[in-house]
Parts: structure tokens; C-alpha cells; sequence
């Protein structure tokens, strides 16, 4: 039997295209994990925006299972990896415009973390992340 790949990475590739062909600058926004390779100093709250574009980008690759390229930061060199399913929205930096996707995390079980205690229900719920104003939310 054939596995099915998610639409996810062909619509983040169109995207990106499309932003490139409009001369705007497409960027990535990324929760970031211990699968995620981008520096540290950059991070916020767990999340960073990459520039995507082809002047911001050195080697770019944008497969079914993670996106890589070279970057510099501050002037210094980093290789970036993203997996595909940390990528949570892809948009021009110009006007807003792409597409936001829902977060996925890496699956977990219960025998993954058996001494963790169970969630408190008293906890509010995680607040959702900010949305652009014409991004779409895909699943």
C-alpha cells in the first residue's frame, strides 16, 4: 500500500513561488522543537520567522519532510532545518498574504512520559497564534 504525503509541503512550495514571482519576500513561520535547527537567539516564545527568499537563502530545499537551507544571522552562517509539520504558516512579508497551517507536534504517547502527571483542567487553554489577516488555516 502507497502512504499518502500531506498536501502541506506542495502548498508551502506554491506558495513560495508565487510569493517569488510577485517580487515579495516570502517567510516562514516555524514552532520550533528539538527537531528544529535554526539558533537559539532567535527564538521567541518557541517560534521564529525565516526569510525564505532566494537573496535571504543559500541552498534552499524545500522537500516533503523539511525545509533546509543556509542562512546568516548577525553575519554568521547557520545551517537551518525545519520540518515540514513545524512550519505553521508561509506569507509575503509585503502584504500579508499565505497560508497558515495547524501545529503539529510530534505524536506522543502515554508510555512516552509515564511519571507525567495527568494535565490540570483548571489550566486556561493555550492561546491560539497570531493570525495574519489572509491566512487560511489548512489541516
Amino acid at each position: 500500500m502507497t502512504t499518502i504525503v500531506s498536501t502541506k509541503p506542495y502548498l508551502i512550495r506554491a506558495i513560495h513561488e508565487w510569493c517569488v514571482d510577485q517580487g515579495f519576500t516570502p517567510y516562514i513561520a516555524v514552532q520550533v522543537d528539538e527537531r528544529t535547527r535554526v539558533p537559539a537567539a532567535y527564538v521567541r516564545d518557541g517560534q521564529i520567522v525565516l526569510n525564505v527568499g532566494p537573496e535571504a537563502t543559500y541552498q534552499l530545499a524545500m522537500k516533503n519532510d523539511a525545509v533546509t537551507f543556509q542562512a546568516r544571522f548577525n553575519g554568521v552562517a547557520h545551517n537551518i532545518v525545519v520540518p515540514i509539520d513545524n512550519v505553521t504558516a508561509i506569507y509575503a512579508r509585503e502584504n500579508g498574504q499565505g497560508m497558515a497551517f495547524e501545529p503539529q507536534s510530534a505524536p506522543t504517547s502515554a508510555a512516552d512520559k509515564p511519571n507525567e502527571p495527568p494535565p490540570d483542567d483548571d489550566r486556561p487553554p493555550p492561546s491560539p497564534p497570531p493570525r495574519g489577516a489572509h491566512l487560511k488555516v489548512v489541516k
